[in-house]
């Protein structure tokens, strides 16, 4: 089978990696910002109001999450909206676009012990179910994990038993290759779709994602293999991947060009993209640290400050976590 459709079977499959509840964070196979520290979710939270104070996001909005999984991420969006502008949970709406139904059935326990019946949490299977005049757009870790093709000079793979062999013509495949000036690695499929269903879902919105990558693609294959916090990369010899096949996540590193590309298609505005600590620093979560000081005091403002310099120093998440942004005005 084409490599696509097998990463797709190990990731999506009714047995896949990701149709079935994970662990994340210290018990499970890897950490993400969100599993690092609340005050992530806090610093898209000051940026939320610092959109409907600026009149981009509208008071009955809706903020989304795209990929939730848990569920964490946009909880502690809420909670900090919460504290810090409180009467906009009166107004603002919550969603999620998550395709697997336990995990909606999860999210949605979940909001229930939360906030109870203060927070009404709606659900949607795929983007092109929502229709909304204004919303913002969150997700975190998403374009990584797309299906790809693996490309090698020319040939696609396929997978055959344990083996990968690069002998198919894909026209498209070879064509983006030679756009993005990769003679290997990795093209992601359906940035594209993602990026239309999204513009075609909401008149006015901004859309933020957090990922791993670059801007221009790297000069060779990054695909690698998550496994109880070790990382292996994907054609390691040592590696038996019909043993992790659907038990450990697998994942490349984004080629942000690729999507902007496929945003642009869609006529959704480019804004910017930055290292993950420069973005999160200018949503305020340094300031949120010296409001967690105030209420809190010096003790536990020391204890979050350890969490949150995983997330903003370069030698941890910082620098090779990127966010890009996009917006689509009405």
């Amino acid at each position: 089978m084409k490599f696509s459709k097998y990463m797709s079977e190990w990731l999506y499959g009714d047995k896949g990696y990701y149709a079935t509840y994970k662990n994340i964070g210290k018990d499970g196979d890897f950490y993400t910002a969100v599993s690092t520290s609340k005050f992530f979710g806090g610093s898209v939270a000051k940026h939320i109001i610092s959109l409907v104070d600026e009149g981009f996001l509208a008071q009955n909005g809706v903020v989304c999450e795209i990929g939730a999984h848990h569920g964490y991420f946009l909880a502690d969006i809420i909670e900090f909206i919460y504290t810090l502008r409180p009467e906009l949970l009166k107004t603002l709406q919550f969603a999620i676009v998550e395709r697997f139904e336990n995990l909606r059935e999860f999210q949605s326990n979940y909001f229930k012990e939360s906030f109870g019946d203060v927070i009404k949490l709606n659900h949607y299977s795929s983007l092109s179910e929502l229709r909304c005049e204004n919303a913002f757009f969150i997700a975190n870790e998403i374009f990584d994990a797309f299906a790809c093709e693996l490309y090698y000079k020319g040939k696609s793979a396929r997978v055959e038993g344990s083996e990968v062999i690069f002998d198919v013509d894909d026209a498209w495949v070879d064509e983006t290759a030679r756009k993005y000036h990769k003679d290997r690695g990795e093209i992601a499929i359906g940035y594209e779709e993602f990026a239309l269903s999204m513009a075609q879902s909401c008149k006015k919105f901004e859309f933020i994602s957090f990922d791993y990558g670059e801007m221009q693609a790297r000069p060779d294959f990054s695909l690698r293999i998550y496994t109880k916090h070790e990382v292996f990369p994907f054609f390691d010899e040592m590696i038996k991947r019909d043993e992790l096949f659907a038990k450990s996540d697998i994942t490349y590193d984004v080629t942000f060009a690729h999507v902007k590309d496929a945003y642009e298609q869609s006529g959704i505005r480019f804004v910017e993209l930055k290292a993950q600590m420069v973005a999160l620093v200018e949503m305020g979560i340094l300031e949120l640290l010296e409001i967690l000081r105030e209420k809190a005091g010096e003790k536990a403002y020391k204890q979050e400050l350890e969490k949150v310099k995983i997330l903003i120093m370069p030698n941890f998440l910082g620098e090779r976590f990127k966010m890009i942004k996009f917006r689509k005005e009405a």
